[in-house]
């Protein structure tokens, strides 16, 4: 993940200072354990500036509106006491070339400053810190303990001191080319590792821009570069200097990332902090979807591993169980032929009374054949009466293995990040597991869940819509609620799959290419969509019923009819937004 440099950071400040100087505080949400949002207010709009301490995203831009869940967080709470309703009237950086800014608030513009809010944007070191008029700390977003720092440590009370000044010398305007291509060049290594050595200031990210833009492998030593090459270099490097001076910057999406300089650029963006919202966005979210899926994968994985051994372990019981009207019967033949059994018997043989044909008995040597008969008849009641114990059991596991699998094609079908609703959709499953009490809550709040995601839409051939439940939430709503009197329900046969709805208007009719293609989306959006061939039923959705006390996404039908759906063939039709 690309993180905000120095150059990034002027850009946003440029944009801040120019649009949102000065601005009322109106409210404090901190939406994770490393995210807070100011709602500010000018006499011209209201947004959300993101403030983040994340170790691998921290930044400031202004975003999206927070979730509508409580905030719960002491540090927002703090915040949200003491800043609220105050002005905020500058941000400065506290010293050249350092990325920690200084937001400073005031009871009203030309007011004198009253609260100190710096953001240190540090990677794995960065923090935000209140202070009051003297500098003193009032909350932080993580205290820093002598024990944990004994350079600088950060706690409530005491006086906020600035972090160490990082090495390195400043870039100059001034410098000349002789003497900045000597300071690079000093020790020999990879031009963009030479460039952040020598000075400071840069980024990983602007030092490889900046010698791609000069027709320059960032990766080549210093060693092999000519005098052109060291010129164009240069003047990359004195167009960079200029752009911070006249903060006239060009954002922008790279191929690796995205860029405020101008450098590189394969799609513009409108503002740098729609650009910077967007990217640390999509690029968390799609951290947390890699966690939550793999989480979500090897808990469902290790639950129906646990309860198909136990199914499969009914399912032996009930098969030993198939041999109660045996022991019944043997105990009958014996009792019909007390005479034939003789003293320390371990095997007697008898004629079966319907078909004559011989049948052995094992007998206990120490017991005579009445009272052998006797315990082949308990046999007989035990065994049957464990048929009647064992039949219940294994049909509500095999109910919460069918539920679970349901849920597996979920899964299975949100493979890969591609919109924040994948991430809703998996957030969604995640709190049905706990609604279902298969995962414990967790501490930290998820996202706002309330809104719900959306399923995925088609477009049939005669122009009909085709919605798909990506979750079991979604498969509940689309079949019952979301449904009407004219519409089809499509699901694979007695295997686990979505909710497939065929949207039809009053009177309309589908043809056989619109049920073909709702058969192929419910084949393709199921657990058998690696087969070539998937029977699928469809009836009206007033067939479809959910029993009393199942759980999400479970239903039963009737009245269906069966097409066979194409797995491979449904993987193939576009998505449309309606």
């Amino acid at each position: 993940m690309q993180s905000v440099d120095f150059t990034t950071i002027t850009a946003a400040c440029c944009q801040l200072r120019a649009d949102w100087i000065p601005a009322r505080v109106e409210q404090v949400y901190q939406r994770d354990r490393y995210t807070i949002a100011l709602a500010l207010r000018t006499l011209k709009q209201r947004g959300w500036l993101t403030i983040s301490w994340h170790p691998q995203a921290a930044r400031l831009h202004l975003g999206d509106p927070p979730p509508r869940i409580p905030d719960t967080f002491t540090f927002s709470d703090q915040l949200r006491h003491q800043l609220s309703g105050w002005a905020l009237v500058a941000i400065e950086a506290i010293a050249p070339w350092e990325r920690v800014l200084d937001l400073q608030f005031a009871r009203r513009p030309g007011d004198p400053i009253q609260w100190h809010l710096y953001t240190e944007i540090m990677g794995k070191y960065s923090n935000v810190i209140l202070t009051d008029a003297d500098h003193l700390i009032v909350t932080t977003a993580h205290q820093v303990s002598a024990q944990q720092s004994s350079i600088r440590p950060v706690q409530t009370g005491q006086p906020y001191e600035v972090p160490p000044a990082l090495t390195g010398t400043f870039p100059r305007a001034d410098e000349s080319p002789e003497r900045w291509q000597e300071r690079v060049s000093l020790v020999p290594g990879r031009l963009s590792r030479q460039l952040l050595k020598a000075y400071r200031g840069l980024s990983p990210a602007i030092a490889s821009s900046m010698a791609q833009a000069a027709n320059l492998d960032p990766n080549c030593s210093t060693e092999t570069l000519n005098a052109s090459d060291w010129q164009r270099l240069f003047q990359r490097w004195q167009e960079w200097l200029q752009l911070l001076k006249t903060e006239n910057f060009t954002p922008g999406w790279t191929e690796d990332g995205y860029t405020v300089v101008g450098w590189g650029i394969v799609k513009p963006a409108q503002t740098i902090h729609t650009l910077l919202n967007r990217y640390y966005t999509d690029q968390l979210n799609q951290q947390e979807f890699k966690r939550l899926h793999h989480q979500l994968s090897q808990k469902i994985t290790n639950l129906l591993t646990k309860l198909r051994l136990k199914a499969s372990t009914f399912e032996e019981r009930l098969q030993q169980s198939d041999e109660a009207d045996l022991h019944r019967q043997q105990a009958d033949l014996l009792m019909a032929h007390l005479q034939a059994w003789q003293p320390g018997m371990q095997v007697i043989e008898l004629s079966d009374f319907e078909t004559g044909k011989p049948v052995q008995i094992s007998l206990n040597p120490e017991k005579n054949a009445v009272q052998n008969a006797q315990a082949l008849y308990k046999r007989h009641q035990k065994l049957k009466r464990a048929r009647n114990a064992v039949e219940p059991l294994l049909q509500e596991v095999q109910e919460e293995i069918n539920y679970l699998e349901q849920v597996e094609a979920s899964l299975n079908q949100l493979d890969t990040y591609n919109t924040p609703d994948d991430l809703q959709t998996l957030q969604e499953i995640r709190e049905e597991l706990i609604q279902q009490k298969y995962l414990d809550a967790p501490e930290q709040r998820s996202r706002d869940v309330s809104e719900g995601s959306e399923p995925y839409k088609y477009q049939a051939p005669s122009g009909f819509e085709v919605l798909i439940g990506r979750n079991n939430r979604q498969n509940d709503q689309l079949t019952f609620r979301t449904a009407g009197d004219y519409d089809l329900w499509f699901h694979t046969q007695e295997i686990a799959g979505s909710h497939v709805l065929l949207r039809l208007e009053p009177g309309a009719v589908a043809d056989e290419a619109d049920l073909q293609f709702a058969a192929d989306l419910a084949a393709h959006y199921s657990r058998a969509r690696q087969s070539d061939q998937v029977p699928v039923v469809y009836t009206e959705p007033k067939h479809v019923y959910k029993p009393k006390g199942a759980k999400p996404g479970m239903a039963i039908y009737k009245q269906e009819r069966i097409i066979w759906g194409r797995p491979q063939t449904g993987s193939h039709y576009p998505t449309v937004d309606l």
